[in-house]
């Protein structure tokens, strides 16, 4: 540690003095210790006395091997005599510019690195289930405590959400949000607040919780904590919070039809819960499920989910047994964000009567008549909600298959109950190539919409 020695240009400085500053200087320069500098000499007056007793030629070697942007700092001299040293600085900024875009390019390589790597992780891992999903986040945490590249490692886990079956999990969702560093990017004042502090950061979390958005996963307190603890209270994702803790309880209960997670692995009880949803106008419907095992000469082995009702038994019996009947489909009926596709057997519509239609409303009880002395005027004509412009509804189904041999078999099914059908021809009219179709197939997870065939055909077979 060199001794501090208090120079003002109002002071009387000996040649020997400025020997002994000059020695310290070209010692603290070439040992680039700036802070010991600064407490021996203090202003540049105090080194330009210094340098004054001093032969400038013994100067201006002296100063020449030293480096010439510490020197600047501390000793003003003209400018022809530093043109050299002038050239050396460009050389050094040239050559501070050459090493700050190599580590750019080193930086940009760990990044493409570290995406490979997190992609990596994901596509190679066997069981795809919740518990490996949530083992690579924690694998990730534990292996870089400075969570380098964390907006990637996100943005690839999101992705790969759906493909592990947690993309309805708030669990998951969690477990993301907390790969964010904490109190970093919290701002510190208003400016901060304003102009988005951390942008890429903050746009990873508002992107996060809008795919929880899209898939209905209503978030808990626990989270708005976590983002607190990450952004702080005036950030962009915390008012994104609010917003969803506002709306979504609120349409959280609007659906009247209900699902739970459990049907969508189960494709018997989806189609169930498709056709219950499409038969629910006739209260009275019956559905069942029929086994093609158990049908003589079936091809495909399969299961046939049926509905019908006494009415559409009642219209089917009354029936003109030379007007053929027709099996049509496939149509589509959502299920979130599933569709399954269902069958319908249709009849033509019922021509109008010449019998007067009464303006008889059976719901109407704004006129209420007491019919003990009076006979109430019935309609010469009522028709059912399964009689509509474009045809009369009999029955509905879904199938395993979604092929003519199982449309086959439920009609084998549907004639055990109602014998005239027998006696009626059936007309298949396919609409959609069913080899195009695919299936719901039993045991497996529907994963989905079922698209059509790009080149649709109708298909009419007689029964």
């Amino acid at each position: 540690m060199y001794h501090p020695v208090a120079c003002n240009s109002s002071q009387h400085i000996t040649k020997q003095h400025s020997m002994f500053l000059l020695q310290i200087l070209k010692v603290a320069i070439k040992t680039k210790s700036i802070a010991n500098m600064s407490s021996i000499i203090r202003r540049p007056t105090s080194i330009l006395q210094v340098c004054s007793v001093i032969d400038q030629n013994f100067i201006r070697k002296d100063i020449r091997t030293m480096s010439p942007i510490i020197v600047h700092n501390f000793i003003h001299t003209t400018v022809p005599s530093f043109k050299k040293d002038e050239k050396d600085e460009s050389e050094t900024d040239n050559e501070t510019k050459k090493g700050e875009s190599k580590k750019n390019n080193e930086t940009q390589k760990g990044a493409k690195s570290q995406s490979a790597l997190v992609m990596y992780m994901f596509e190679n891992v066997k069981k795809k289930e919740k518990e490996t999903y949530l083992e690579t986040i924690r694998m990730y945490i534990s292996r870089d405590i400075y969570r380098r590249g964390h907006v990637e490692f996100i943005y690839s886990a999101m992705k790969y959400m759906e493909e592990f079956g947690v993309h309805r999990d708030l669990e998951a969702y969690k477990k993301l949000i907390d790969v964010l560093p904490k109190g970093k990017f919290i701002p510190t004042n208003v400016f901060q607040v304003e102009f988005l502090h951390y942008p890429k950061q903050q746009q990873c979390a508002v992107d996060l919780l809008e795919q929880m958005e899209d898939n209905s996963v209503i978030p808990d307190r626990e989270m708005e904590t976590m983002l607190i603890n990450i952004f702080g209270k005036s950030a962009i994702p915390l008012r994104k919070y609010w917003r969803m803790m506002y709306w979504m309880p609120r349409f959280k209960n609007l659906n009247p039809y209900k699902f739970s997670e459990e049907i969508f692995s189960n494709a018997i009880e989806l189609a169930k819960q498709a056709i219950k949803k499409i038969s629910e106008v006739d209260p009275e419907r019956e559905i069942i499920v029929y086994e093609t095992e158990k049908v003589p000469d079936s091809v495909d082995k399969t299961w046939i989910v049926s509905s019908i009702s006494p009415t559409q038994k009642e219209l089917l019996k009354k029936h003109p047994v030379n007007t053929a009947v027709y099996v049509e489909g496939p149509f589509k009926v959502w299920m979130r964000n599933v569709t399954v596709d269902y069958f319908i057997l249709r009849a033509d519509p019922v021509p109008k009567t010449d019998k007067p239609i009464s303006e008889y409303d059976a719901d109407d009880v704004t006129n209420i008549k007491i019919p003990f002395w009076e006979e109430p005027k019935v309609p010469g004509f009522l028709s059912s909600v399964h009689e509509q412009e474009d045809g009369t509804i009999l029955a509905v189904c879904a199938t395993g298959t979604s092929s003519k041999d199982s449309l086959l078999s439920w009609i084998r099914c549907l004639q055990d109950e109602n014998p005239i059908l027998s006696e009626i021809p059936v007309i298949f009219t396919l609409k959609v190539k069913t080899s195009d179709v695919n299936a719901i197939e039993s045991g497996e997870k529907v994963q989905g919409r079922l698209e059509d065939s790009k080149n649709p055909t109708d298909k009419k077979t007689e029964l």
